[in-house]
C-alpha cells in the first residue's frame, strides 16, 4: 500500500500542501519553473510535487525580503519576539500533523518527528526571551567626559541552506533567532524534503498576517543547487548564509561567500566518537551508545560513528551491543514499535553498502548487520540493519563521515593495564578521539575525575560539544551548537550565536567641551 494514503492527504491538507505546490514565497507564492517530485522513504511512492522557482523569481523573492527587513528591523526587539512567541505556539497547534510529515518526508520514527517539531517551539520559546536581551557593553574611556559602549543591530537578509535530516529543525534555529534580532531570512531547503519546508513558512505566513508584520521575514526558495542555490551565494544582498550540510558542500559555500566577503555559519559533517574507559557505567553507556549510532538510522550529523574503547572492557561492550542491535526494530517509521525506520534514499543505502567494501578491504570485520533488507515489510529499498565493526582510526573509511548506521569500535590500551595505568591511557583515547578532520560532537563514559576532567580541558576533546556520561546526539538548544575543523566553526542556536545574525557597533559619545585625542595624541597645537 501507498504511504500517500486518504488519511495522510488529510493532514497534508491541514498543512496546506496540495498535489502540487508552489515553492517560492517572498509575501506571496510563486514558482513556474521545473516541477519537483517529493517521495517518501517509506515505499518509494510519491507524495507530492513541488513547482521549483526561476532565477527572476529568486531575485523578487528577495527583493521582497528586502523591503521587509527595512520595516521589521525597526520594529522593537520585544515585539518581534511576541510574533515569534506566536509562532511558537502555532507550532505547538500543528505539531503532531507536521511532525507526521516530517516522518512522511523524511523517514524519521514518528517520536522523532514529532520531536524535531518540539525543538522548533522550543527555540521560539528561546528567541521570545532572548528579544529582551539584545545587549552590549558599556565600557571605560581613557578620555575625560566621554562614554564609550557597544550595541548591536540588524544585519539584513539572512540566507538559510538546511539539510534533509532536519528539515524543519535547523531553519527554526535560524529563523527565530534571526527574527527577534531583526533580520528576514530567505530559506533554501533540501530538494529532498521541500514539502516539511513549504508548510512551516505557511505556518509562519499566517502569524505574520495576523500581525500586521509582512510576511516575507519568513521567504522561501525551492529550486536546484546549480542555479537558485548558487545565485544565493553570490548573492551580496545577503550578507550572511548558514549552511547544514556535507564538508564538501561547506568548502564550496565558505569559498564563494567569502570571495564576497560575506559570513557564514557553517554546520558540517561530523565524525563523532565517544570513549569508553574501564570505569564507565556500562548500563549508561549502551542506551547512549544505542540511540546515538541508530536514532534516525544513523543520519543525524550528531549521530555516533566511533567508539573508543578501552581494551579491558572491548569484549562486554561489544557484546552486549551485539545483543541490542539484534533488538531494533527496522521498518515503517509510523509504527510506535519502529526503532529505525529507511534511510533517506537508495544511494544512501548503496552509499553504506560501498562504505561496508571498504571496510573489509583495509583489513576491518563486520560484526554484525549491514544488511539490505528487501520484501514486502521493507517496500522501495531504502532499508538496512544497523552495522557493528571492528576498525582502525586511521583507515581511510572511518576517515569519512558515512551518513548511515555504521559504528566502528576502536580499541585502546591494554586488556591487563592496572587501573592507575588505565587512567593513564586517557591520552592515547583522546588522540584517537581527535584523529580525524571533523569536530562537532564528543562524549565519555566514566566515572572517574580525572578522566572526565581531562576529556574536557585544553589537551581533551577538540570538537564543539563535549559530554561526559550522556551520548553525541541529542543536543539541547540552550546552548550554541557547532563544531570545529571542517564541521565548519559555525555556531546557531542558543547561548550567544545570536551574536552571528546582528552587526556590531561600537560607540564613543563626548559630552565635554573639549576634543581630546586617543592615545594622547597632540594633533595641530
Amino acid at each position: 500500500m501507498s504511504a500517500t494514503t486518504a488519511a495522510v492527504s488529510d493532514f497534508l491538507k491541514t498543512l496546506g500542501i496540495a498535489q502540487t505546490n508552489p515553492g517560492g514565497f517572498g509575501g506571496e507564492w510563486v514558482g513556474s519553473g521545473p516541477e519537483l517530485e517529493v517521495v517518501t522513504p517509506i515505499d518509494g511512492s510519491a507524495i507530492a510535487t513541488v513547482r521549483q522557482v526561476t532565477e527572476v523569481e529568486y531575485d523578487e523573492i528577495v527583493d521582497r525580503a528586502q523591503r521587509a527587513f527595512l520595516e521589521w528591523r525597526v520594529l522593537p526587539a520585544p515585539k518581534r519576539g511576541e510574533v515569534v512567541r506566536q509562532l511558537g505556539n502555532r507550532l505547538r497547534d500543528l505539531k503532531r500533523e507536521l511532525g507526521a510529515l516530517v516522518t512522511l518526508e523524511m523517514g524519521k520514527i514518528r517520536a522523532e518527528g514529532e520531536g524535531e517539531v518540539q525543538e522548533m517551539i522550543d527555540i521560539c520559546d528561546f528567541a521570545c526571551g532572548l528579544s529582551r536581551q539584545l545587549h552590549g557593553l558599556t565600557m571605560h574611556s581613557e578620555r575625560p567626559d566621554h562614554r564609550m559602549y557597544e550595541q548591536w543591530h540588524p544585519l539584513g537578509v539572512v540566507g538559510v541552506i538546511s539539510a534533509f535530516n532536519f528539515p524543519v529543525a535547523v531553519w527554526s534555529w535560524n529563523a527565530a533567532i534571526a527574527a527577534v534580532c531583526g533580520d528576514a531570512t530567505l530559506w533554501k531547503p533540501a530538494s529532498k524534503t521541500p514539502l516539511t519546508a513549504i508548510a512551516c513558512t505557511r505556518i509562519a505566513e499566517e502569524v505574520c498576517r495576523a500581525n500586521d508584520v509582512d510576511p516575507a521575514i519568513f521567504s522561501l526558495t525551492v529550486g536546484k543547487g546549480s542555479t537558485v542555490g548558487d545565485r544565493l551565494l553570490h548573492d551580496k544582498r545577503l550578507p550572511l548564509v548558514s549552511a547544514t550540510g556535507s564538508c564538501r558542500m561547506g568548502y564550496r559555500v565558505a569559498e564563494v561567500v567569502g570571495r564576497r566577503l560575506g559570513r557564514t555559519i557553517l554546520e558540517l559533517g561530523g565524525n563523532n566518537a565517544i570513549i569508553v574507559t574501564p570505569h564507565a557505567n556500562l548500563d549508561l553507556a549502551l542506551p547512549a551508545i544505542l540511540f546515538g549510532a541508530v536514532g534516525t538510522a544513523g543520519q543525524r550529523c550528531t549521530s555516533t560513528r566511533r567508539i573508543i574503547v578501552h581494551e579491558s572492557v572491548r569484549e562486554e561492550l561489544v557484546g552486549r551491543l551485539r545483543t541490542a542491535y539484534a533488538d531494533v526494530r527496522i521498518g515503517d517509521p509510523r509504527d510506535g514499535d519502529t526503532l529505525m525506520g529507511p534511510l533517506v534514499t537508495r544511494d544512501a543505502v548503496d552509499d553504506m553498502q560501498n562504505a561496508i567494501g571498504r571496510i573489509e578491504e583495509e583489513g576491518g570485520e563486520v560484526l554484525c548487520g549491514g544488511e539490505r533488507l528487501d520484501g514486502p515489510d521493507y517496500p522501495g529499498g531504502h532499508y538496512v540493519t544497523p552495522c557493528i565493526a571492528a576498525a582502525r582510526n586511521e583507515f581511510a573509511i572511518v576517515q569519512e563521515e558515512t551518513f548511515a548506521p555504521i559504528l566502528y569500535i576502536v580499541g585502546y590500551g591494554t586488556s591487563s593495564a592496572s587501573p592507575q595505568d588505565a587512567v593513564e591511557e586517557i591520552e592515547e583515547a583522546v588522540a584517537l578521539h581527535n584523529g580525524v578532520p571533523q569536530g562537532l560532537s564528543s562524549a565519555i563514559f566514566t566515572e572517574h575525575m580525572r578522566e572526565a576532567e581531562y576529556f574536557l580541558s585544553q589537551r581533551g576533546s577538540d570538537c564543539g560539544i563535549a559530554n561526559v556520561n550522556i551520548g553525541t546526539s541529542g543536543a539541547e538548544i540552550g546552548g550554541a551548537f557547532g563544531g570545529e575543523k571542517e564541521t565548519g566553526g559555525g555556531r546557531e542556536s542558543g547561548s550567544d550565536a545570536w551574536r552571528a545574525y546582528m552587526r556590531r557597533q561600537t560607540n564613543t559619545l563626548n559630552w565635554s567641551t573639549d576634543l581630546p585625542l586617543a592615545q594622547g595624541i597632540s594633533f595641530g597645537e
